[in-house]
């Protein structure tokens, strides 16, 4: 399977954001990125977030550890929301049974 990649230094010039960002992003463990022949690839399917934080960052001035705890709340909502439609659906197989 290939995984589609994007050399950092590119997005980084055609974004306008400095690459030391998006190595701070790999450091605090917001995104990983892969190395090919000692240059730094972003995976495509990590877009998304990239651009989620790099607004964070220069749009909102939101430094590097409020982007990490952002993250951390917004993971454990997601969690919660799985476990309450978990437990939704199994009290509803109680309900069903009952008269």
């Amino acid at each position: 399977m290939q995984t589609d990649l994007i050399i950092v230094s590119e997005y980084c010039r055609q974004s306008e954001i400095e690459p030391s960002f998006v190595s701070l992003l790999e450091e605090y463990g917001l995104i990983e990125l892969n190395e090919v022949d000692g240059e730094q690839y972003l995976p495509t399917s990590q877009l998304n977030e990239v651009e989620k934080y790099t607004r964070m960052y220069y749009d909102l001035s939101i430094n590097i550890e409020g982007i990490d705890a952002i993250h951390h709340l917004l993971s454990r909502i997601d969690e919660l929301q799985h476990e309450i439609t978990t437990l939704r659906n199994r009290l509803r197989l109680f309900d069903g049974d009952e008269p």
